[in-house]
């Protein structure tokens, strides 16, 4: 199985700039895709962005595009989420998952119910 484990939540201002870590662990890793969600207090949680390990290719909410941008890393098998530009609606918990499918993710239902693995999450705070 695959475990998942974020970093890089904190406090920043509006209009800063955060980097998230998930570090991933487990098996053949070349068959997923790896996403971020986000869960604001109250409300459901969201899709944000994805990856696939195999190609790179990207794919993000409307919300987050041009500010944000999902990376990865084959070598020490790690995504990271380059947040810019935050605004006070970015705070929420940052979670990591990972999905076995590594095609189409552009046409991807991105629910968190379709996800196989989750991480803990990592607390991002943007102050106004």
């Amino acid at each position: 199985q695959v475990q998942l484990v974020e970093s890089g939540g904190g406090l920043v201002q509006a209009g800063g700039s955060l980097r998230l870590s998930c570090a991933a662990s487990g098996r053949m890793f070349s068959r997923y895709a790896m996403a971020w969600f986000r869960q604001a207090p109250g409300k459901e949680r969201e899709f944000v962005a994805a990856i696939t390990w195999s190609s790179g290719s990207t794919y993000y909410a409307d919300s987050v595009k041009g500010r944000f941008t999902i990376s990865r890393d084959n070598v020490k098998n790690t995504v990271y989420l380059q947040m810019n530009s935050l605004k006070p609606e970015d705070t929420a918990v940052y979670y990591c998952a990972a999905v076995l499918r590594d095609y189409d993710i552009s046409a991807y239902n991105w629910t968190p119910g379709g996800m196989d693995y989750w991480g803990k999450g990592t607390l991002v705070t943007v102050s106004s």
